[in-house]
């Protein structure tokens, strides 16, 4: 019988080891056109170059996990067979929005962020399980009493069909539903770089300027933090941290007043094929004015130059406004997802 993971015990010991981790000095960004490298500083804080050198464990783990199942056959209870479009998905919404601390365990990632949102604070599922689920479902709940945060469980139609009712019977609820929206950007008509021209030419009559860059900097993430209301402190210190971690190509984009503030934001990261839209938001005082729109026409159509075919974003399932204008654009509802948290 093989361990349950190898790759796992490698994690634990490279996390102790830092001279170990600190000698990845660039990872390989994917994009949709090629790869690049990218350049780890000397002063960058330890765990972004642990979240380098986990991406690279993790991906080794999810092909060891599936030759396992493989080779052990009938000696394991697999689950029920991943569907690929919905696993790469999954996937590269992994890879655009790491989280503060990441822990394997058996076929799951354990995500830890203090909370700042449910995506990047929570247990989910990546590859094949060969532990009970009780007995996970225990362990993540002492890891997460641990962490001091609430234990939170992702719910995708990749889980153990069984996870989402066990979860319900031991008290957890459902707090947070998600849809997962997906467009071909090689349909006629959609992401065309006029309409983001246009669109971006039309915002000096109201005194505003579009500001597109290859990478978050510090300004944009402040600019978020604004526009999100963003106050807890310990947020504030650790997130920008987590968008330093990205491991893909970006495209940031940002709508700017005259004197310099900015009042809308959307974030575009670049894997294979795809690119996912992220973090759209306007200041209240400046919405219905066609700016998110511009801010995510924008995104899809410079990502299209960049070789993306295919885009991907998530959405609240009863942000009926934000999903009237993703419809526009030519996404559909591809799957959802939803979060339990224990009351």
């Amino acid at each position: 019988m093989y361990p349950s993971s190898f790759l796992e015990i490698a994690f634990v010991i490279l996390s102790f080891l830092p001279g170990s981790v600190h000698t990845f000095s660039s990872l390989t960004r994917g994009t949709a056109g090629g790869t690049k490298k990218r350049r780890l500083h000397r002063h960058t804080a330890p765990e972004f170059r642990q979240l380098a050198l986990y991406g690279k464990l993790s991906y080794f783990y999810n092909v060891f996990n599936c030759a396992q199942g493989s080779a052990l056959g009938a000696d394991i209870d697999t689950e029920v067979p991943m569907d690929t479009d919905i696993k790469k998905i999954e996937d590269l919404s992994l890879n655009a929005w790491p989280s503060h601390q990441m822990q394997m365990y058996d076929g799951w990632i354990l995500r830890f962020s203090y909370f700042y949102t449910h995506r990047t604070n929570c247990a989910e599922t990546v590859g094949i399980s060969l532990l009970p689920l009780m007995e996970k479902i225990e362990y993540c709940e002492r890891i997460y009493d641990r962490w001091k945060t609430p234990c939170i469980f992702k719910i995708s139609p990749i889980c153990d069909p069984a996870l989402d009712g066990i979860l319900a019977e031991r008290g957890y609820r459902i707090e947070h539903t998600v849809d997962n929206m997906t467009a071909d950007l090689l349909m006629p008509g959609t992401a065309r770089m006029e309409d983001a021209e246009s669109g971006s030419s039309a915002l000096s009559e109201h005194g505003l300027t579009l500001r597109v860059e290859d990478r978050v900097s510090r300004d944009w993430v402040n600019g978020l933090f604004t526009l999100k209301h963003t106050k807890d402190p310990v947020h504030l210190r650790i997130v920008p941290s987590m968008y330093d971690a990205i491991p893909m190509d970006e495209i940031a984009v940002s709508v700017t007043e005259a004197d310099g503030r900015i009042a809308g934001t959307g974030l575009g990261i670049l894997d294979r094929n795809y690119i996912g839209i992220y973090a759209i938001h306007v200041r209240e005082d400046l919405r219905r004015m066609g700016l998110a729109r511009l801010i995510c026409t924008t995104l899809l159509a410079r990502g299209k130059l960049c070789g993306a075919e295919k885009a991907y974003l998530q959405c609240v399932t009863d942000n009926l406004p934000a999903k009237r204008l993703y419809r526009s654009l030519g996404f559909r509802k591809f799957y959802t997802c939803w979060f339990r948290v224990k009351d």
